[in-house]
């Protein structure tokens, strides 16, 4: 596949942005010489319509889903969507796709959560078989998934281009490397925080970390790395937060992404909170670190 990754990308929540403004913003990391754009899906737009505009209105920029829900949507949509997006942007688009979360997957939309890696295969089997009748695209995009264990990232090894972890530390992705072996895409997302006081920095975190550290499939991976449940209560310890959000200035936020990249990623994109906690990227941050300059 002829997709290149880059080494540094930006993750964000688009959904508070009018169309015009998720524009200038993928034209705008662009520019700072950003090599992707993940984007999630969870409650809100479509990714793959917002992808799709995105692709139109930017030159570069590799566009990503991080992740699409496998439970949104069958097999044969999905490849697809696959397919239809490796016409539009040709080189320029990675699916990236997961398992999500039993309160989502269940409690929201409906479905009955399966085992992940079991429920990961037969997805990805019913990808490869589905029926495909329009014009393919002279090349397909490649997929990652949102592994996070040992067996979910032996699978994305097997069967896909990589991996995408969220919400992790460099002990993981050294972890994940070594699972994935060498010739598989490591592209661990790192949230990232310009705030030097510690009070002001963990509250800001807290407060978007708050509707991970309640997830099973979070807890249970953290859990490999010396986290216990009293690391998880109210927003997490001070020892979560400051391992999952490189919080300080330029210097320990770039230390941290440098220290993915020892670990083995091939690829980091940053999710970077705004220091007065409202919701949204921090540009400030997106310029500072802009690989352009």
């Amino acid at each position: 596949m002829s997709t290149e990754i880059g080494a540094l990308g930006v993750w964000a929540w688009l959904d508070g942005f009018s169309a015009p403004e998720a524009a200038d913003f993928a034209k705008q990391i662009e520019d700072w010489g950003y090599s992707a754009l993940w984007v999630p899906e969870a409650v809100g737009r479509d990714p793959f319509t917002l992808l799709g505009y995105l692709a139109g209105q930017t030159e570069r920029l590799v566009l990503a889903t991080g992740i699409a829900n496998i439970y949104a949507r069958d097999a044969m949509t999905m490849n697809a969507i696959r397919q239809t997006m490796a016409s539009l942007a040709p080189g320029r688009f990675v699916l990236g796709i997961g398992v999500s979360h039993t309160r989502l997957v269940t409690g929201v939309r409906g479905h009955e959560y399966g085992k992940p890696v079991t429920t990961m295969r037969s997805y990805l089997d019913s990808m490869e078989k589905a029926l495909f009748l329009a014009t393919p695209p002279d090349e397909e995009a490649p997929i990652v998934l949102a592994a996070l264990r040992t067996r979910m990232l032996e699978l994305a090894a097997e069967r896909t281009r990589g991996a995408h972890p969220y919400l992790v530390p460099p002990e993981h992705t050294a972890r994940a490397r070594e699972v994935l072996g060498k010739d598989a895409w490591l592209c661990p997302e790192q949230m990232v925080l310009l705030e030097t006081n510690p009070e002001k920095a963990r509250s800001i975190a807290r407060k978007n970390l708050g509707a991970y550290t309640s997830l099973p499939n979070y807890q249970n991976n953290l859990k490999e790395y010396g986290f216990s449940d009293a690391d998880f209560a109210d927003g997490g310890s001070n020892r979560l937060v400051d391992r999952i959000v490189a919080w300080g200035d330029e210097r320990v936020i770039r230390e941290r992404i440098q220290a993915h990249r020892d670990a083995g990623a091939d690829h980091v994109c940053i999710q970077p909170f705004r220091h007065d906690g409202a919701p949204g990227p921090d540009m400030r941050v997106l310029e500072l670190l802009a690989p352009a300059g």
